[in-house]
């Protein structure tokens, strides 16, 4: 019997991390040049704490941890422009390269050793459909000011170029650019849209 090659992306099966959360903020901060005052390590640490203080049980034991992750929250969006929230499904090793303007939306995924710049909005695209958002896969690459909108997913490897505006899905490999953005092969350099 021959089986079938996966032809799922890791975009559509988020992989649950199985390291803790210290083992977690330890391998983003060696992922962040281990520099601990840089912005976006600290909203990734934010976040991290967010996702484990929600298995805390029963509520009451977790009601401190979630007030101080709310005050921690706002700190860093306040401070840094990063809106980061604890229901992003955020991969292993994901840098945020920069501070400023940095808007994820609750319900997205962003894949392992992803690189996210500031400027960076990933949201919904209509308002009749709040709960669309982008699926990041591994190693995508999101240039300064890149906005990515909708249900979309941008496949393993992929690259975003600086101030692209992204409606359709990238494949693998592939690299977007441009208002609205083209996908650009990866191999013979032809533009599709």
């Amino acid at each position: 019997m021959v089986t079938q090659p996966d032809l799922i992306s890791s975009v559509n099966e988020p992989e649950t991390p199985a390291l803790g959360l210290w083992q977690q903020i330890k391998e983003d901060w060696i992922a962040h040049g281990r520099d601990w005052t840089r912005p976006g390590f600290r909203a990734v640490a934010i976040q991290r704490f967010g996702v484990w203080r929600m298995k805390i049980e029963p509520k009451i034991l977790r009601a401190p941890f979630s007030i101080l992750y709310r005050a921690l929250f706002r700190k860093v969006r306040n401070s840094y422009g990063i809106e980061l929230p604890y229901t992003v499904q955020l991969g292993r090793r994901v840098i945020i390269e920069h501070q400023s303007c940095i808007v994820i939306h609750g319900d997205c995924v962003i894949g392992d050793d992803s690189i996210i710049r500031q400027g960076v909005t990933l949201g919904n695209r209509y308002l009749d459909r709040p709960f669309d958002a982008p699926k990041l896969g591994a190693r995508v690459n999101v240039g300064a000011g890149a906005k990515i909108f909708g249900n979309v997913t941008i496949g393993d490897d992929a690259n975003i170029g600086a101030n692209a505006v992204v409606l359709c899905d990238v494949p693998a490999g592939a690299t977007a650019v441009g208002l609205p953005a083209k996908v650009i092969s990866p191999k013979s350099g032809d533009k599709t849209s």
